[in-house]
């Protein structure tokens, strides 16, 4: 099957098992049932005090009319704290709802400190589930809700994530096609529970700022897994019916607006039995214990039965610019995915920049779209061409290897509106690959990623995914031309923040992105992001540490090294472990999480095997370094997140060679540039010269001289050199009198530079500088000579 004609079923392909397509799916952020995108509309439901069928539900008739209420507010599902019974799922399904089961179990005791308890836990679960395993109106089930934070301590959360997977394991072997997931809260957020299907988390906040950032929050503890928020509601007895109508409105709201996948709204009714008592004392319910609507749900009804994302008043119209260079093999693909997008007012405009296979052709069966085509002058050019004819306030870009999700552009469009950013980006996703090879190389580092600096401001965002303000465009000059390939993005989100800009990130916002399927085009594109960290270093020389590699203040998304090699997570508890918030803190990466990976750790390592090998060192003790590195490549491989279709041993190995390979090409393509590029500026420089440089090779000396009729004097040349190498972070120290040379320049830790310069006056403003270069061993270099082995005498 050709890739192109491929791209769009992979997408939507079933990323489990099961073949009923009635059942859901998760595909990135959101869920799916089938092709359909759907947002889980809910209430929580119960628990009752025990009826006389002896669970703990309403009586039948109840059920149907409580049912019947809830199609009419729009629901499409409710969430149980305990199993429902198979007649209630009947009729669950007969009103057309899901149901989201709760799987109870003694969470409040210390149930790892016992193997009898942590056992009768698990026949709990084995029992509640096997009855109902393949209803269809089963969604999910949550094996655990609000596991208490002092619990957790106490076991430590490593163990608690364990039990739970087991947990976990146990729901998907005897029920395959539902999803699982578990009910967390923020006293405990810091559960890193990566198997879970979706994420799911209980928030009760009051304040519209607070509710929106700690969603944002929850989005990226979420990375790309959907979030669903299985708990929010008001206590209209503390807080009037009128106010918990107003505060679940713009709840509601917010949640969509912030891109969950749905909303468990507590609670359906003030009828509620919790530890075997009724309880009077508050209601939270959208309807009272008689079932009589409060002003409540009719709130949220109103949302519920309109089409989410909520529309935004007044939407930007906004430009979907496409630059496409031989794309014939997903162009296709690119283009369908935009014609399906569900936003009022956008255009799309294709640059085709001078490709030679099918890429115009396939582009004019869109005859809606706007197409210019030109030569070859590279991405920047062309994502420029779109700048000057988009009619939009608002310019998205993505690739033309991507797909978009059909409200891509709405959450884009909220950032900006709510969030006053001139620039917006979202995540970018792999979709499943059609071959083991494929799938190694998506799940390999390196790819275009965000960099976020808080939870809704990024540092950068990826050409794939970003949108700007036509103006913020404008008054920075749009895309350095220099840029053909890659580093236009990086450049123009610098440029934005040197001018005081902040960019924004929707994690909703998503693309579906392929990436390149063979180990060639992997290594060829980290060849084109090296070639583009050089161009970019002579830019913004502050944004890069002293090996020429880019510093970001940010997280990177989904760096699987990032852990590797750090000090221990903190946990902050509160006092006496007491914390509403509880929140995971990282370290910032080790510089050993990406030494080993660079060009010169691995030349040293390549002089130092060879040196040991002629010198009769031990072998391991040469190899070493060497080894390190490898042993660095298989630790993040180990961690790589890769389609289980075709995780093998074998696979991990492939991993492991890419993740070693993609920074050294990467580096080695940084110097060749920087290389050809200073001397391409010493051609221009020299033409000016009174003479070419002198090299003294065996002396390690080169002499130049400069000719000026400016009246320039040495301290300006000397200046304007250190001008130039201090932000490039060569270390300068100056004479203070008592050297023969007039600057010393450091950059590593085996050599120096020594400068000299001689000014002849030859009358008015006519000087000629004379300088001498002369390059000089470190004294580690020396003493690390002189204890190397030598080779012994036959």
């Amino acid at each position: 099957m050709a890739r192109g004609s491929a791209a769009a079923a992979l997408v939507e392909r079933r990323v489990d098992t099961a073949t009923n397509n009635d059942r859901l799916r998760v595909a990135g952020k959101f869920i799916f049932r089938g092709d359909e995108k759907i947002y889980l509309r809910g209430v929580t439901y119960g628990p009752f005090a025990p009826a006389a069928h002896g669970t703990q539900f309403p009586e039948r008739d109840m059920v149907r009319r409580d049912f019947a209420l809830m199609r009419d507010l729009g629901a499409n599902c409710f969430r149980t704290f305990t199993p429902p019974p198979e007649w209630l799922l009947d009729l669950a399904e007969e009103y057309g709802l899901g149901a989201l089961v709760g799987l109870p179990w003694t969470e409040h005791v210390c149930f790892l400190d016992d193997a009898k308890v942590a056992a009768s836990i698990r026949r709990q679960i084995t029992d509640a589930i096997t009855p109902i395993k393949d209803h269809p109106a089963v969604f999910a089930f949550f094996i655990g809700n609000e596991i208490p934070p002092d619990i957790v301590r106490w076991h430590r959360p490593e163990k608690v994530k364990e039990f739970l997977r087991e947990l976990g394991d146990l729901v998907r072997g005897i029920a395959p096609h539902a999803l699982i997931s578990y009910a967390n809260f923020p006293s405990t957020e810091y559960l890193d529970l990566d198997f879970l299907d979706f994420v799911s988390f209980n928030v009760y906040l009051h304040r519209e700022h607070d509710f929106r950032r700690y969603l944002s929050r929850l989005q990226n503890l979420a990375r790309d897994k959907p979030l669903v928020l299985t708990e929010f509601g008001i206590d209209s007895m503390r807080e009037t019916n009128a106010e918990q109508a107003r505060i679940l409105s713009w709840q509601v709201r917010a949640a969509f607006e912030a891109g969950v996948a749905g909303t468990c709204v507590f609670a359906w009714t003030d009828d509620w039995f919790t530890g075997g008592f009724q309880v009077e004392d508050w209601a939270f319910g959208l309807v009272d214990r008689e079932r009589h609507r409060k002003p409540a749900f009719q709130s949220v009804q109103r949302l519920y039965q309109g089409n989410l994302p909520p529309a935004i008043d007044n939407a930007p119209r906004i430009s979907v610019v496409i630059c496409a260079y031989n794309a014939e093999r997903t162009m296709d693909a690119c283009l369908a995915s935009l014609r399906q997008l569900r936003y009022p007012d956008y255009e799309v405009i294709v640059v085709n920049d001078g490709s030679k296979d099918r890429t115009l052709e396939i582009s004019q069966r869109y005859p809606e779209f706007r197409i210019f085509s030109q030569e070859n002058k590279g991405l920047s050019v062309a994502r420029n061409v779109g700048i000057e004819n988009a009619t939009g306030s608002i310019i998205a870009y993505t690739d033309s290897d991507c797909v978009v999700d059909r409200d891509w552009l709405t959450y884009l469009a909220y950032k900006f509106v709510h969030g006053g950013f001139v620039a917006v980006g979202g995540p970018n996703l792999p979709p499943p690959e059609e071959s083991a090879v494929a799938a190694y190389v998506a799940a390999a580092p390196g790819g275009p990623t965000h960099v976020l600096l808080d939870d809704e401001v990024a540092e950068h965002i990826p050409g794939c995914n970003m949108a700007f303000t036509t103006e913020a465009l404008h008054a920075v000059g749009g895309f350095d031309p220099l840029h053909r390939a890659a580093g236009d993005d990086v450049d123009l989100c610098w440029r934005l923040q040197n001018s005081g800009h902040q960019i924004g990130f929707s994690p909703a916002a998503q693309v579906w992105h392929f990436r390149r399927n063979t180990i060639k085009a992997y290594l060829k594109q980290q060849m084109g992001y090296g070639q583009a960290e050089a161009q970019l270093y002579f830019k913004h020389p502050f944004r890069f540490n002293m090996l020429g590699q880019s510093q970001w203040i940010g997280r990177i998304y989904g760096d699987i090294g990032m852990s590797l090699f750090t000090g221990r997570p903190v946990i902050y508890h509160g006092v006496f472990g007491r914390g509403l918030f509880q929140t995971l803190y990282e370290p910032s990466s080790s510089l050993l999480s990406y030494i080993p990976f660079t060009l010169e750790w691995n030349l040293f390592a390549l002089v130092l095997l060879i040196g040991g090998f002629v010198a009769g060192v031990h072998q391991f003790l040469a190899s070493l370094p060497l080894l390190t590195a490898v042993i660095w490549a298989a630790a993040r491989a180990s961690r790589a997140k890769v389609d289980p279709r075709y995780d093998s041993g074998r696979g991990r190995i492939l991993i492991t060679l890419l993740i070693y390979l993609g920074p050294l090409v990467r580096s080695l393509q940084r110097y060749l540039y920087r290389l050809q590029g200073h001397s391409n500026a010493a051609r221009i420089q020299f033409e000016e010269l009174s003479q070419r440089p002198k090299v003294q090779w065996l002396k390690r000396q080169v002499f130049v001289s400069y000719w000026n009729e400016g009246g320039l004097e040495k301290e300006n040349l000397l200046h304007a050199v250190m001008e130039f190498l201090v932000p490039r972070k060569y270390m300068i120290a100056i004479d203070h009198g008592w050297n023969d040379w007039d600057v010393t320049i450091h950059r590593g830790i085996w050599a120096r530079s020594d400068l000299k310069v001689a000014v002849e006056n030859h009358g008015g403003s006519k000087r000629l500088f004379r300088t001498r270069v002369r390059v000089r061993s470190s004294l580690l270099a020396r003493v690390f000579s002189l204890c190397c082995p030598r080779p012994h005498p036959a």
